[in-house]
């Protein structure tokens, strides 16, 4: 039986939709793949060294002087649309995975301030407000306050430093909060801090307020724990239900396997690349013994970088990341077996904020037993991507609430 990986490049956008500048303007100009390679050929005095990616043809979708503009693989390659309002890693997984987000909810906290605290203080908790400003501190400890990594709106947090209080009670509140909120998703996050949460609480777009979570230094200080409640959604109208349905093995890896719903899935989180990369190709090689399947694998730390607006560390995840993507060209060889390399947002380093930037995303497709190389139209969501992946392990791509195969829809290389 076939494997196929989608490998998710968190926040590896390749140029501005035509939309990305309705909240911000100065976002028409975003370019995550070509800044990022601009600017580490300028500190590195070298290009990137990026070959997986160039044999894969991002060269092709994203023509620049650092990238390969040709490749004797037979790959598929072509770049996707979001799909989906906004830039967010939860909206973005989920319409991949064959789910409808188009009408997503946008709401800021501020606005609904009065139902969310009823819901905490019948349930027992304290609940203040905090200097007077949109944003809730409960049990003296947890702040519940507008995510400023998305989109404003489009994401709450539930967020408390581990010193202070345990993380199955931030997850708790979370899910208070969860239970009365419209939004996307809510996020419960605890970490160790470098100082009094209080302190790093910054205004957002759009009137938002809520923690600077990069500064507080929960990303590098080790020791961060994370749910994501995300809205009700048909699950079993999602590749990793269909194919665990169908008998195929999944497994989620990294970020996707925080934020994906399959039961029978074998779960590998992590935020590290290397762990990432080394839980995928364990998972690929776990498989070599017949049974094939789907892997889902998201690496994080380039999406951390952008937040972090560190073009350098930017740089050095990708060329990580591109062994990686070697490695797992070198395992999947058998006919059938694909390997996908996507995105589920952008975010520029260079663009002047801390916050996602709304891209076009590769899908750039390994396929070992093709004729040649095939140039896709532009694919108008995410769930494009999933309903790919299903073709190729002989589901049902019907069967998916959204999404077309775009293989077959492409013309050949000139």
């Amino acid at each position: 039986m076939s494997t196929t990986v989608i490998v998710v490049i968190d926040g590896f956008g390749v140029g501005a939709m035509p939309d990305a500048g309705a909240l911000r303007p100065g976002d028409l100009t975003a370019d995550t793949c070509g800044h990022v390679l601009d600017h580490c050929r300028a500190s590195l005095g070298r290009p990137l060294r990026l070959p997986a990616l160039g044999a894969l043809g991002l060269g092709l979708v994203h023509p620049h002087p650092d990238l390969a503009r040709r490749t004797s693989r037979p790959v598929a390659v072509g770049r996707a649309a979001l799909g989906y309002p906004g830039a967010d890693t939860f909206a973005g997984h989920q319409t991949m995975m064959g789910a409808d987000f188009s009408r997503v909810t946008v709401a800021p906290l501020g606005g609904h301030l009065d139902e969310v605290s009823g819901a905490l203080k019948s349930a027992g908790h304290l609940v203040e407000p905090l200097r007077g400003q949109p944003l809730l501190l409960v049990d003296g400890a947890v702040l519940v306050h507008d995510n400023l990594e998305a989109d404003p709106g489009i994401n709450w947090n539930a967020s408390a430093r581990l010193d202070d209080i345990p993380f199955d009670r931030i997850v708790s509140i979370a899910r208070t909060v969860r239970a009365v909120a419209p939004v996307a998703r809510v996020i419960a996050v605890g970490g160790h801090a470098d100082g009094a949460l209080a302190t790093y609480v910054r205004d957002g777009d759009g009137g938002t307020v809520g923690l600077d979570t990069p500064a507080t230094g929960f990303y590098r200080n080790g020791g961060l724990q994370v749910r994501h409640l995300g809205v009700d959604l048909d699950h079993t109208g999602q590749l990793p239900d269909i194919a665990a349905r169908a008998g195929l093995p999944v497994t989620l890896v990294g970020k996707a396997a925080d934020i994906l719903a399959c039961e029978a899935a074998v779960r590998r989180p992590a935020v590290a690349t290397a762990e990432v990369l080394e839980h995928t190709l364990a998972a690929v090689q776990g498989g070599r013994g017949g049974q094939g399947g789907l892997v889902v694998a998201n690496v994080q730390e380039s999406d951390l970088a952008g937040h972090q607006q560190d073009t350098g560390r930017y740089g050095s995840v990708l060329e990580q990341v591109d062994v990686g993507l070697t490695e797992l060209m070198g395992l999947l060889t058998a006919p059938g077996d694909r390997l996908v390399v996507t995105a589920d947002h952008g975010n520029d380093p260079t663009i002047g904020h801390a916050y996602h930037t709304r891209e076009y995303v590769p899908v750039l497709i390994h396929r070992p037993d093709a004729a040649g190389i095939e140039l896709l139209p532009d694919a108008a969501t995410l769930a494009d991507v999933g309903a790919t992946a299903a073709a190729a392990l002989g589901l049902d791509v019907a069967a998916l609430t959204t999404g077309a195969t775009l293989l077959g829809r492409g013309r050949g290389a000139p």
